[in-house]
């Protein structure tokens, strides 16, 4: 039985009629009919439901923040009074125990003043669908008397842009058609200065394939790749000021990184939609395949999230590579590409496990894009820790720098970085792996943002001692201080399931002895001033194992492993697996002493998961808590290796990217790995076979000078007779 990821997107379709009649829209012109069955509004009732049960879903599964994405239809037909009930009710309800970042997704016809007040005050942030100029726009987005949509939505935009609601602008969202000018949209989209563009498909399957120009060149033809590339050499030459998600995500994935978007990559989707009435459903996209395709028989009248969940549907959405067809699954792209979006895949009589619709187009597109950024130097990273750490924290900051957080926030990295202590400070926690994490999360657009960045700020201060001072909107019941523990906010408001949170802005000082903080929950007026030290009973600091790792059971971007973790772990259980990393570090040093690269924290998984590299960087690994230590001893050796091998390609590039070379040279390392730990000289001699035979299938065209370099250190290794 699959084991299910915590769904933390919310889809909340409060209306299910829009004001336009878009003719690629896949809710009314695709192969799903269920909208005209649904009540138009969703009941206030029906709205509470919701919100007790993703408030109920989110205390079971220890989530520290939700996304919720009010959607239609058009949403904004619900009217002010009734958005203003609907959205307060998802922020009583959710608030008081986790971090709610809560948007809107609208096609801007009727947004106005009186809508981004009522946003304004409740924190509701706003993205709009745009196609491009007004030929590109209009050649689909017209209301239902044929007449264009241009000039209203284009005042939406503006009025967004206005510095008043400047903070709410969440993005443009514009769906490709290869009949338009690829430049001309994407400046026209640039021109009016949104903070990320995010360019869509067509939905499509392979009943109903998406349009493609005629040609008769005699070659496979790829026009939404040749489209997206003409953006993507526009965009670059732009200096890449404004980001764009989808090829973020490929340049992301090429390199190791996460997908950013459920249209690519491998990662598991975690997204649940209701509709009007309360039904559950898969994602909506689905209804491009076929009537009731999204649906799932479960209700928030008679069913909770965890239900849903368990869906074989949802599931089939969480299992990666293991959910994808034979094609898919041995093709160089797939990391990136991940099969394209689940609805793409679909197939009369063959169901979703195919190839995607678009399959041609996106692998031209990666290869195209991989392409154009490798660079082929060689990178003083690869001989230099020192080199890599600093490049490491140039990448942090410029994702951390793009993400644009809100005044205050902004205004406390610009305190810490104006001294030496400070600046040092936050380069520490932007290492931190599973900050990395969090801030490619937030770049995304998953999770709330403003939160978890802000208790990056206080951490920073914290570890300098800088005297800083930090607000934000929205706090869960704990405030979670990356790389060094978690801070409960008891006795400020009282909550459901222990601690408290703050509904409206929390401002936190930390003085300059980088203990003592004070916590004020501005909307309240109610101060708090907590010591940080241990005994405390609002702190509980993460544990120092005896080399200095952190075992960290508490951040709440720990989950980036691939299979779950283990919680939070009593006392008992913190001492077992204490001595299990104790014994397999001593192992570990009696076989490789001075050869094996730091680990900065480590977290429990589940029993039966095993030893796993976490997904950004090097540093941090889970545990599965049943690991004997002999297995910990090698996959820690195995897999921190593998953690450089990723933080270097993070910075510079070992193969032409996304080729196969990049696996092969992965494929070596571990190989070289397993020759130190190998019980008899068989078996050392088979798995150094292994490694060189590895190296050898490496095109030479394919290796970088960066690669070129590793590949020659562990050539020499291996004919040295040893590894590390």
């Amino acid at each position: 039985m699959p084991v299910s990821t915590a769904l933390r997107q919310l889809v909340l379709k409060i209306h299910s009629r829009c004001d336009l009649a878009c003719d690629h829209c896949y809710i009314y012109e695709h192969g799903d009919s269920t909208w005209a069955s649904l009540p138009k509004v969703m009941s206030e009732e029906t709205a509470a439901r919701v919100a007790r049960r993703f408030s109920q879903y989110a205390v079971d599964q220890g989530l520290e923040e939700v996304l919720v994405i009010l959607h239609g239809g058009e949403p904004l037909l619900v009217g002010p009074r009734r958005m203003r009930a609907i959205c307060e009710r998802l922020i009583e309800e959710l608030s008081p125990v986790t971090s709610l970042d809560l948007r809107i997704h609208t096609n801007g016809v009727t947004l106005n003043r009186t809508f981004l007040r009522l946003f304004d005050e409740l924190g509701v942030k706003v993205g709009i669908s745009l196609d491009g100029d007004r030929a590109a726009n209009d050649r689909h987005r017209r209301d239902r008397r044929g007449r264009s949509s241009y000039d209203r939505v284009l005042r939406a935009v503006e009025l967004l842009s206005e510095p008043e609601f400047r903070h709410l602008y969440q993005g443009l969202l514009c769906t490709v058609d290869v009949a338009n000018d690829p430049v001309a949209v994407h400046d026209a989209l640039v021109a009016l200065d949104p903070p990320r563009i995010d360019y869509l498909l067509p939905h499509a399957t392979w009943d109903h394939p998406p349009g493609r120009p005629v040609t008769v060149s005699g070659r496979e033809e790829t026009p939404y790749a040749d489209w997206l590339l003409a953006v993507f050499d526009r965009w670059d030459e732009q200096g890449q000021a404004t980001p764009v998600r989808l090829f973020d995500s490929v340049l992301s994935t090429l390199r190791g990184g996460p997908s950013l978007t459920e249209a690519l990559g491998l990662e598991p989707s975690d997204l649940a939609v209701v509709e009007t009435d309360g039904s559950f459903e898969q994602a909506d996209s689905l209804k491009t395949a076929f009537d009731g395709a999204a649906a799932t028989g479960y209700d928030v009248h008679r069913h909770g999230f965890e239900t849903l969940a368990a869906h074989p549907g949802v599931l089939a959405r969480q299992t990666g590579i293991d959910g994808l067809a034979a094609e898919c699954r041995s093709c160089p792209v797939v990391d990136s590409c991940g099969g394209g979006l689940y609805a793409h895949r679909y197939r009369s009589g063959h169901g979703f496990r195919n190839p995607s619709v678009y399959c041609a187009d996106l692998k031209s597109l990666i290869q195209g894009v991989a392409e154009r950024v490798t660079s082929w130097d060689t990178s003083p990273v690869v001989r230099s820790d020192d080199e890599l750490a600093y490049e490491q924290s140039v990448l942090n900051r410029t994702v951390l720098a793009g993400l644009e957080p809100e005044g205050p926030v902004w205004e406390a990295f610009t305190a810490l970085d104006a001294s030496p202590a400070g600046a040092a400070g936050l380069d520490d926690v932007l290492r931190y792996p599973y900050v990395r994490g969090a801030l490619l999360a937030a770049a995304a657009g998953r999770g709330a943002g403003a939160a978890r960045l802000g208790a990056t700020a206080v951490a920073a201060a914290v570890r300098s001692r800088t005297e800083v001072r930090v607000s934000w909107r929205g706090q869960g019941p704990r405030l979670h201080l990356p790389s060094l523990g978690t801070l409960t906010l008891g006795g400020m408001r009282g909550s459901r399931g222990g601690g408290a949170a703050v509904e409206g802005r929390i401002e936190v000082v930390v003085h300059g002895d980088g203990r003592t903080l004070d916590v004020r929950d501005e909307d309240a007026g109610v101060k708090k001033t907590v010591v940080l030290r241990q005994g405390e009973d609002a702190w509980r600091p993460l544990e120092v194992l005896h080399d200095g790792v952190l075992l960290d059971d508490a951040d709440p971007h720990r989950d980036c492993f691939g299979v779950p973790d283990a919680g939070r772990l009593s006392e008992a259980e913190r001492e077992a697996f204490s001595g299990l990393w104790k014994e397999a570090r001593r192992l570990l040093e009696s076989r490789v002493s001075g050869q094996t690269r730091r680990v900065v924290a480590v977290t429990p998984l589940r029993p039966g998961t095993g030893v796993h590299l976490c997904l950004h960087g090097e540093g941090a690994l889970g545990v599965g808590i049943d690991t004997s230590p002999e297995e910990l001893a090698l996959e820690v050796f195995r897999a921190t290796r593998q953690g450089w091998l990723r933080a270097l390609r993070e910075c510079t590039d070992l193969t032409l990217v996304g080729s196969p070379a990049g696996q092969l040279l992965d494929e070596a390392d571990r190989s070289a790995a397993e020759a130190v730990f190998a019980w008899s000289p068989g078996d050392r001699d088979h798995a150094r076979d292994n490694a060189g035979r590895a190296l050898d299938a490496i095109e030479s065209g394919h290796l970088t000078g960066s690669g070129r370099e590793v590949a020659a250190r562990l050539r020499a290794e291996l004919a040295a007779g040893r590894c590390g």
